[in-house]
């Protein structure tokens, strides 16, 4: 396979490992609680992290100052929003969880606004996030709780995906402003930041994440695939997409992922979506698109200072002048 090959092979295996995460966390709660399938997930990844990091022979982070910002990174990119999520997953559709993960690069530029003041909103991002509010709006569906409510979804689940990608926002934030100056290559911030995260969940496992475990090998193979593929090695193909294409060019996975969850939602489990969420879906997409481009105009302006691309829940995070800190694939 040429070298291009590998890159879209990696692109498209990333797109389809992060679009199916809702897929699984879905059968794996089958038998296990949300924590059992956030620690099992994390735990899963930090192995796979550690591995790779032996074999490319990365540099761990050194320093007190290296592992806090990390830290902290890993609990409001990993701790918290698998949480989340996994919580989220036994009340609504997993094609409907991927749909409001697609709010993750709106969450982001609206934390960078509020945390950053130096980065004010431009008309046109105000626009994209306009767009993108009323298409959170169209997705939960106002309308489905008059009446009896049989085709509401769950409100507080609903509000639970919205705040881990408020989380994740939060933590792509805390990484452009304390992690980035670090200068540590992108597989270091991933391992480092997951296995803060594992060892977190370690400690709260046997508070939060008691209770019988039922294990099948439907679940088995989706906790393999969650943890080691979707918290491992997709971090790992996606930091290479972006060496390879550009942040700008690897980030339109993004725009993958959430159909790959509705699809398989719909082909595998069954699922039925009705019509308000997929058009909702679109005008969010919609709304990131307007918005990252706008973004990508103003760094055009003033060309950025290249970095690696940092590899947390988003991995395409200004690794050349055209990326930005929009670019938010990760579920």
């Amino acid at each position: 396979m040429t070298t291009d090959g590998r890159v879209a092979a990696q692109y498209g295996g990333a797109a389809l490992v992060w679009g199916s995460s809702f897929l699984f966390m879905k059968v794996a709660l089958d038998g296990m609680s949300p924590a059992q399938v956030a620690s099992g997930r994390l735990w899963l990844g930090a192995v796979t992290l550690v591995a790779v990091m032996l074999v490319l022979r990365r540099p761990w982070p050194r320093g007190r100052r290296a592992w806090w910002h990390l830290g902290v990174l890993g609990v409001l990119l990993c701790v918290i929003p698998f949480q989340l999520f996994a919580w989220a997953g036994q009340h609504l559709a997993s094609g409907l969880s991927s749909i409001l993960n697609a709010t993750t690069p709106l969450m982001t530029s609206l934390a960078v606004a509020a945390v950053l003041p130096a980065e004010r909103l431009t008309a046109r991002q105000r626009l994209g996030l306009a767009v993108g509010a009323l298409g959170v709006v169209v997705v939960v569906g106002p309308w489905t709780y008059l009446g009896d409510g049989a085709l509401a979804a769950p409100l507080p689940a609903v509000l639970a995906c919205l705040g881990a990608t408020a989380c994740y926002g939060l933590g792509m934030t805390y990484l452009r402003r304390f992690v980035r100056p670090l200068g540590l290559p992108a597989e270091s911030v991933a391992a480092g930041q997951v296995v803060v995260a594992a060892a977190v969940m370690l400690l709260a496992a046997p508070v939060i994440a008691t209770g019988p475990v039922a294990l099948t090998w439907p679940i088995v193979l989706a906790m393999i695939t969650l943890g080691a593929l979707g918290t491992g090695m997709a971090y790992v193909w996606n930091t290479r997409v972006v060496v390879a294409w550009g942040a700008q060019r690897a980030s339109t996975v993004t725009y993958l992922t959430p159909v790959v969850g509705v699809l398989l939602g719909i082909l595998v489990l069954g699922e039925r979506l009705h019509w308000y969420e997929p058009v909702g879906g679109v005008l969010v997409v919609l709304g990131v698109v307007v918005a990252q481009g706008a973004a990508r105009a103003r760094a055009g302006a003033v060309p950025a200072v290249p970095a690696e691309g940092a590899a947390g829940a988003v991995t395409a995070v200004t690794a050349d002048p055209g990326g930005t800190d929009l670019d938010s694939p990760r579920p």
